[in-house]
């Protein structure tokens, strides 16, 4: 009977703090830990969900980027942290729905030690195509030119694994077409390759828009799906075969444990600066994508739906990294 008491006063203290704690919230600043070097488009949008939620909460939120292992060294900080909701992750889509497959051995489970507090942003890719290859004029004659090119053409990426590889890989698989892939260091040294002619075609971010509306490269179709609003005469590759989505898209996190009403306390302030006007327009201006706006349902059937996805095509081309 004592023990019984003891370990029912033991519940009701922590009870108690917990509460008390979530009531407080915020009485210091918060960091926000990103996956990415600054000035990447996932900086981008951390500062501009970061500067509104500082006001909202009348407490400084402080961007810290962590990036290497296309994510996963920023989702280990976060998991590790105590989970107080004074340390938050921007998580990128690929730390959840790619690196589990792709990582033979990963420090956490992002899906169990991290909770969705809300989705922020979503971004497409552009699939581009080298100016110096007259053939492929558009979408559909890029795919007649593939299947009937032998030895196949050669395309380019961000990485091994990255969402830009994984997206012409899928395209390949619904298409019945034949491509060589060419991983590069980077967006940056891939766009050149492709510039060039060095490699026929590339599935590109946010950066390579500006060097399809100089002419530099060659826009053949977006990979959400419907148009993107910044390109509305490139197809979207969904028209052509339906079903085919690769998105980017980026969320706030929290570790596991972090009590309810703060996370949700979160969730209603995010959702706040999401459907304001104000967050919408600087993500247009700078190229970053557009909000995305879930209830949690919707953003944990996302979760799952990219970790099935992806561990499809992961499995099919053998793709690890150890």
């Amino acid at each position: 009977m004592a023990c019984m008491m003891r370990l029912a006063l033991a519940v009701a203290i922590a009870t108690f703090a917990t509460a008390a704690m979530a009531q407080s919230y915020p009485n210091r600043p918060i960091k926000v830990v990103v996956s990415f070097p600054p000035g990447g488009a996932a900086d981008v949008v951390a500062r501009l969900v970061g500067q509104p939620l500082s006001a909202r909460l009348g407490q400084p939120v402080v961007i810290e980027n962590r990036p290497g292992a296309n994510g996963n060294i920023a989702g280990e900080v976060v998991a590790r942290a105590a989970p107080d909701g004074y340390t938050l992750l921007a998580g990128p889509s690929a730390l959840f729905g790619i690196n589990p497959h792709l990582y033979a051995r990963m420090a956490i489970d992002p899906h169990k030690e991290l909770v969705p507090i809300a989705s922020v942003q979503v971004n497409t890719l552009l699939l581009t195509a080298s100016p110096t290859l007259a053939s492929l004029k558009d979408f559909r004659t890029f795919v007649d030119v593939a299947r009937a090119t032998s030895p196949p053409l050669f395309y380019a990426s961000i990485g091994n694994g990255s969402e830009h590889h994984l997206a012409m890989e899928m395209l390949k698989r619904r298409a019945g077409i034949d491509l060589v892939h060419v991983p590069y260091k980077g967006g940056g040294p891939a766009a050149l390759g492709v510039i060039a002619g060095d490699v026929a075609a590339m599935f590109g971010g946010g950066s390579v828009t500006p060097l399809v509306q100089t002419g530099k490269l060659r826009g053949l179709a977006t990979s959400g799906p419907r148009r993107s609003a910044v390109l509305p005469d490139l197809p979207a590759i969904a028209e052509v075969y339906p079903g085919y989505e690769v998105s980017l898209w980026q969320g706030l996190f929290a570790p596991v444990g972090t009590p309810a009403a703060i996370v949700e306390q979160l969730r209603t302030e995010i959702r706040a600066i999401l459907t304001g006007q104000e967050y919408g327009a600087k993500l247009a201006a700078a190229g970053s994508g557009e909000p995305l706006i879930t209830t949690p349902e919707e953003f944990a059937a996302r979760i799952r739906s990219d970790y099935e996805a992806y561990g499809r095509v992961i499995r099919e081309i053998g793709a690890k990294i150890n």
